[in-house]
């Protein structure tokens, strides 16, 4: 189970792959070391020394802004030596197989991989194969999950929505192919909100969604009643093998997050996206841009938790429980960062 791979001996993180398998209280303190690094943007050192001769290698199989950019900084804020691997000019374009790569960065003396790849399931591949002391991020692969992006936007409901015992959130959109989606019903099941639901036509739910502990509508108005939370998720076309809906024009008058039709939901509800955003497709730019947008504090976040991610990977926390780990490393103000 991948659950157990990602803890060590003493039940802490040791790779961070998929939500599967994590309990409440582990997500959970993912979120408070998150809230620790959060005013760190606000400083005037944005550096804390937790990971300081730590190597991290970036392997981005796929493109990426958000994601890739959010995992520098936060490297580069816990005082890690990161490299970014450019894959297209890499051996692997050259015909070197995945594991050898590996293989031949262990042999540099990383640390830590995080790994975005199109193939569901190669981030838990690597960790199999890595020596004992590399930790794994998984940054997205393929359909499987994007563990991190979900927790960022647990962050985020919880700087708004604490209780999540009360919440309903709706998740709209391609749901069949998104990674997104999978890891963000996992965490938000976990967390116990009161109920996930997801909206989208027939065509872009999984076969037997239900089981993933969510009810369905294939009704956006319908749908949105009694909506605390609603999260946006794009067409994935470079995913789709086949014509799964009309058009781009009828899939936003179906399915479009328009301010109309975000009235139905509660009138203090806030809006995600995980991005890249379609204006026009999937969500109105009046809604992107408006008041009930959470979606570039969704992009700020991403820096705290993955900061908090990695820490705690690397097992590199402050040991006294409570301690704020901003705080904590008196280094954090001292040259030499």
């Amino acid at each position: 189970m991948i659950g157990n791979m990602q803890l060590n001996d003493e039940g802490k993180l040791k790779h961070f792959l998929s939500i599967e398998g994590l309990d409440k209280c582990l997500l959970t303190e993912i979120l408070d070391t998150a809230e620790s690094f959060a005013g760190m943007s606000a400083q005037q050192v944005k550096k804390v020394p937790l990971l300081r001769g730590k190597t991290i290698v970036n392997l981005f199989f796929e493109n990426s802004t958000r994601t890739r950019t959010t995992f520098e900084l936060a490297a580069t804020r816990l005082s890690a030596d990161v490299i970014n691997m450019n894959i297209a000019t890499s051996a692997t374009s050259k015909g070197e197989s995945l594991l050898d790569t590996i293989r031949n960065l262990e042999a540099m003396f990383v640390d830590m991989f995080v790994v975005r790849h199109a193939l569901s399931g190669a981030a838990h591949f690597i960790a199999q194969q890595t020596a004992s002391h590399i930790s794994v991020i998984n940054a997205g692969d393929g359909q499987h999950a994007h563990p991190t992006q979900a927790m960022l936007d647990m962050f985020t409901i919880r700087q708004l929505k604490p209780n999540f015992s009360n919440l309903r959130v709706a998740i709209i959109g391609d749901i069949l192919h998104s990674r997104v989606a999978r890891s963000e019903i996992q965490a938000l099941n976990t967390l116990g909100v009161a109920e996930v639901r997801v909206i989208a036509p027939k065509t872009l739910l999984p076969a037997h969604v239900e089981s993933l502990g969510v009810s369905v509508s294939h009704n956006l108005n319908e749908g949105l009643k009694d909506i605390d939370v609603v999260m946006m998720l794009r067409l994935q076309k470079e995913r789709m093998t086949s014509a799964l809906l009309p058009s781009e024009s009828e899939y936003f008058k179906c399915f479009g997050l328009t301010e109309e039709k975000l009235k139905i939901a509660k009138p203090d509800a806030i809006v995600m996206h995980p991005g890249p955003i379609n204006r026009g497709v999937e969500i109105d730019s009046k809604v992107a841009d408006g008041p009930q947008s959470v979606i570039l504090k969704q992009v700020s976040n991403g820096i705290a938790v993955r900061m908090a991610i990695m820490a705690m990977a690397m097992q590199t926390l402050p040991s006294s429980p409570g301690r704020p780990v901003t705080q904590a490393p008196s280094l954090a103000i001292t040259g030499g960062l």
